[in-house]
């Protein structure tokens, strides 16, 4: 899609993805002293960084968005009767700098005239550095104000995951979402159904030309039905707005379209969490998903088997995966998110770690921050065994610090012996373990860990000394030589039956 706007002929030097610091603050330090006298003073003059260089010319030097800052070592006598700042200054904005701090002292007593000319002549904001201010000052001040400014955009990106969530779980759900992502955007949000039209909107409304061309571009990432692949989103800007579509999952066709007068750092992850919440609520309504999915969880509390109430849900075999974030615990826009990605809404949040039941059919592949164990596909009348093979799986991902673990499906030794013997043979064998089940899960995890303490201490989150006397006590309650290859392997096939 194009918009109104006309690009320049060359492109915008590239700037950093960092919060920009708005030039005015840095004025505002008074322990800086800085002081504008020439350029324009717009308050919508940001800068990215703070850069120092004595070249004659700078532009090799600079990417763009840039404060440089000079002492004017470069500058040489006869300068001001020529063209040496005009061109000087004509190459920074053609760099893209966003301002020019000229320090006082030791080489200037003050800013050559024809340098404030020429910033004026430019358009380029002029700041003097008064002699007690160092550029190393300067610089530490902008990364300062930079951190500050991203601490200010995550904490509104959380603010807004807490609320968008808080409104899906209104009584009005679809609306909710779309009133509060209008409002965390100071923008308009609009709902498209399956056949363009605009079923829901929330915000202020925007010209007609606006509304006209997010109506067609939502159509850009609108499901077809052909084979041709489809963008998730994109954007577009019309005048002084910014627009940006959405599809909300894989083939229901509904679209959120999002209309804005600025574009945050923040803002494609605010409409994003909203998106996964719509693709939720919207996939339920319009396919009916959500009714199947509550008369499955009555029927199942009602005592029907799990073979028959997998009816309800889809036909053929399953998975069960085990997903645990890292860096914190999941919460529940984290966990609809990750369920969305894996194909499925059937996603229970625990503690630590969610957990996900997959029609078979799909392909698990590894998620970003998310540590990921997968179960052997299976009938629902062994979800239970696949909801273990899971949680080991699981556990050995994290011990061996891989992103995702499958259960291993291969025909072995297990499938010579019927399995009601091998369940036998494993009561009787662990029976001195019986009553203390984290005996039975160290040895477990400290044998599929090849005897490793380290990583078995890891995958129980417990001290590897606690690893060593639970082993201990192991060997002594079963009275046997833990370190014989041939112990170990029955252990280990009676503990896959236990």
């Amino acid at each position: 899609m194009e918009g109104t706007h006309t690009m320049p002929e060359t492109s915008a030097p590239a700037v950093p993805p960092t919060p920009p610091v708005p030039l005015s603050a840095l004025l505002a330090r008074e322990d800086l002293a800085l002081r504008q006298i020439a350029g324009p003073s717009d308050p919508a003059t940001v800068i990215h960084w703070a850069h120092t260089s004595e070249m004659a010319d700078p532009y090799p030097y600079l990417l763009g968005g840039e404060l440089l800052l000079t002492a004017g070592v470069h500058v040489p006598e006869a300068a001001g009767s020529g063209t040496y700042f005009d061109d000087y200054v004509s190459r920074i904005v053609e760099a893209g700098g966003a301002a020019l701090g000229f320090g006082l002292a030791p080489v200037h007593d003050t800013v050559p005239r024809a340098l404030v000319a020429a910033c004026d002549a430019y358009g380029l904001p002029l700041l003097e550095v008064p002699p007690q201010t160092t550029f190393s000052g300067v610089a530490r001040a902008v990364w300062q104000l930079m951190a500050q400014a991203r601490l200010a955009e995550l904490r509104r990106v959380t603010e807004a995951q807490q609320s968008l969530a808080a409104a899906a779980a209104r009584p009005d759900p679809v609306p909710s979402v779309l009133r509060r992502l209008a409002q965390h955007l100071s923008g308009q949000a609009v709902l498209y159904g399956p056949d363009g039209t605009a079923v829901a909107t929330a915000g202020r409304t925007p010209a007609e030309g606006v509304r006209g061309t997010l109506a067609k571009l939502s159509g850009v990432v609108r499901p077809t039905g052909g084979t041709a692949p489809r963008a998730t989103s994109a954007t577009d800007t019309v005048g002084d707005t910014h627009l940006a579509v959405y599809a909300l999952g894989a083939g229901e066709g509904f679209v959120l379209g999002v209309a804005t007068s600025r574009r945050g750092p923040g803002d494609h992850t605010i409409a994003s969490v909203a998106a996964v919440l719509l693709a939720l609520l919207t996939g339920e309504h319009h396919s009916g998903a959500g009714a199947a999915r509550s008369s499955a969880l009555v029927r199942l509390l009602l005592g029907s088997p799990p073979e028959e109430v997998a009816r309800l849900l889809g036909t053929g075999t399953w998975l069960v995966v085990h997903a645990r974030q890292e860096t914190q615990p999941p919460d529940a826009v984290a966990a609809s998110a990750l369920g969305a990605a894996l194909g499925s809404p059937l996603v229970d949040l625990g503690r630590d770690v969610v957990r996900v039941l997959v029609p078979g059919g799909r392909v698990v592949e590894p998620q970003a921050g998310w540590t990921l164990g997968v179960s052997a596909a299976v009938e629902p009348r062994e979800w239970a065994a696949a909801d273990a093979q899971a949680g080991r799986a699981l556990a050995r991902a994290r011990a061996t610090r891989t992103p995702l673990v499958r259960h291993g499906a291969r025909p072995g030794l297990e499938d010579l012996v019927p399995r009601a013997d091998a369940e036998a043979h494993a009561r009787a064998l662990l029976a001195p373990l019986a009553g203390r089940p984290e005996l039975a899960e160290t040895l477990r995890n400290w044998l599929s860990l090849h005897g490793s303490w380290d990583r078995t201490a890891v995958a129980l989150e417990v001290h590897r000394n606690t690893v060593r006397q639970r082993i201990a006590r192991c060997a002594a309650l079963l009275d046997t030589d833990l370190d014989d290859p041939d112990v170990r392997m029955e252990l280990w096939f009676a503990l896959r039956h236990s």
